[in-house]
């Protein structure tokens, strides 16, 4: 992975394991909307596990189980009780802790996505906890954003830009967006998404989907349900990747 800011772990042994997603981004940007997009789209096609992080509630975790996007019991929900970029980066025991029992509990499995609280421009996760990290924006900060940098917009593999229908109502400029993102990541691939419009996040997800393949390709594991229908329900959510125009 590429962001690796004050990252004092080393990266874990990727032998016998799901990839590892961690989606990252500041308060509102829609981090909890596109975790629930990608169990909604993925979800019959791979083998999910979820973990969310809130500081005092479990309310990113409710809502996913209320959406209905996967089996509420693959869905882990940890209390930092900390400020958020901790629980990722410094002390991810409580984190580590949540994917390693996923893995246990409902393995083999395709992705597990680890979903930050809310945090600033700085956020990045440990080697130790993600194997790859989505940084997610949304417009309503204004254009400026993508061009104040930070570990998150710099370095993360995937940099997603939200909520784009709110850009004519805030006065933000897409293209300056895009230009921006475009000069401070070193040609790291950036989205714009609108999950309002799109819930499904279609361009988000065969990213994703990518990833998994490769990952699998690399180390040798079978993927997909499959492999797998025992372990879940999360097959009975979402639509089909083959279906998506």
């Amino acid at each position: 992975m590429g962001a690796d800011h004050d990252d004092h772990h080393p990266a874990a042994d990727p032998r016998g394991r799901a990839l590892r997603l961690g989606i990252g981004g500041p308060v509102g940007s829609g981090k909890t909307a596109l975790t629930a997009a990608l169990c909604r789209t993925l979800g019959p096609a791979l083998r999910l596990g979820v973990v969310t992080n809130d500081i005092y509630t479990t309310e990113d975790a409710d809502f996913l189980r209320a959406a209905g996007v996967l089996d509420p019991a693959r869905i882990a929900a940890v209390q930092t009780g900390c400020c958020p970029h901790t629980a990722i980066r410094d002390d991810i025991a409580a984190n580590l802790d949540a994917v390693e029992s996923l893995e246990e509990r409902f393995g083999p499995l395709d992705l597990v996505i680890v979903e930050s609280g809310g945090d600033n421009l700085t956020a990045t996760f440990s080697r130790g906890l993600a194997d790859r990290q989505i940084f997610v924006l949304d417009v309503s900060g204004g254009d400026k954003v993508p061009r104040k940098g930070g570990p998150g917009v710099t370095t993360a593999d995937l940099l997603v830009i939200n909520k784009t229908d709110l850009a004519p109502m805030v006065g933000a400029d897409l293209r300056v967006m895009d230009r921006d993102a475009a000069a401070v990541r070193d040609g790291r691939p950036v989205l714009f998404t609108s999950i309002r419009e799109e819930p499904d996040a279609p361009a988000v997800a065969e990213w994703v989907s990518g990833l998994v393949h490769a990952w699998a390709h690399e180390h040798g594991r079978t993927h997909g349900h499959e492999h797998g229908h025992e372990h879940g329900h999360a097959d009975e959510h979402g639509h089909d990747l083959a279906r998506r125009a």
